[in-house]
């Protein structure tokens, strides 16, 4: 594996350190609105009956039980952070899920999959903390069937009043305050309103996307903007 950047260790202990509240604050914070977005990718995904599924930053693994719908012959996820992984597997072991999940440590900048492995790859609220995005998604693409497709949920900004005032506002203040009493890190809930607001949403992302080789892109924006749901196909 590459020698991993400051930006990955970063990413890796802050989401460590607040694995074992992520769950609850995930659910908390966007007032389960995340259970319908997640909901969203399947049905996009379903469409195309993957057999063989990748979740890239797949966390505690929510993406990837969902995705259990789709019946496919296979789901791995990977992350960087062991402490989100262990959440994620006692999870898919309670749900007796294990003979289909299976989660990995791992690089999304350097996959250690063979060349076109998967017939979907999908990401929810991970491509953000990619230290480098272009990569990232070059790695995706590589190890994508052709004919194969992405997914890809994000938080984006909504811009139409009064949304857009809301969400900075809820996202400046209350996001970091409640987040930090809860879990106990002082930058976990900082980090990200302001990676959501550094990243490159909408049709600027869409062009990242076809940098990386994907095809078709496009984007719908979810709940007035405030998550976004791209997807696109290898060629």
């Amino acid at each position: 594996m590459k020698e991993e950047g400051k930006a990955r260790q970063q990413v890796r202990s802050m989401f460590n350190s607040i694995a074992p509240k992520y769950d609850f604050l995930n659910h908390f914070l966007s007032l389960g609105i995340d259970y319908s977005w997640r909901k969203k990718v399947i049905r996009l995904l379903s469409e195309y009956h993957p057999r063989k599924i990748l979740d890239v930053a797949t966390g505690t693994a929510d993406l990837a039980i969902a995705a259990v719908k789709l019946d496919p012959d296979e789901i791995i996820g990977i992350d960087l952070a062991e402490e989100m992984l262990e959440i994620g597997r006692k999870k898919i072991l309670i749900k007796g899920l294990d003979h289909l999940i299976r989660l990995e440590p791992g690089d999304s900048e350097n996959l250690e999959f063979s060349d076109e492995r998967f017939d979907a790859v999908m990401v929810a609220f991970g491509v953000r903390n990619f230290e480098h995005l272009d990569t990232g998604l070059s790695e995706m693409y590589r190890v994508l069937n052709k004919g194969g497709i992405v997914a890809i949920l994000e938080f984006s900004k909504p811009s139409g009043f009064p949304v857009k005032q809301l969400y900075y506002f809820y996202f400046r203040h209350i996001l970091p305050w409640v987040g930090r009493i809860v879990s106990g890190n002082n930058s976990a809930y900082t980090y990200l309103p302001e990676s959501v607001i550094n990243f490159p949403s909408g049709n600027q992302f869409l062009q990242c996307m076809s940098d990386a080789g994907f095809r078709e892109n496009s984007h719908r924006t979810l709940t007035f903007g405030i998550a976004t749901l791209y997807s696109g196909y290898k060629k």
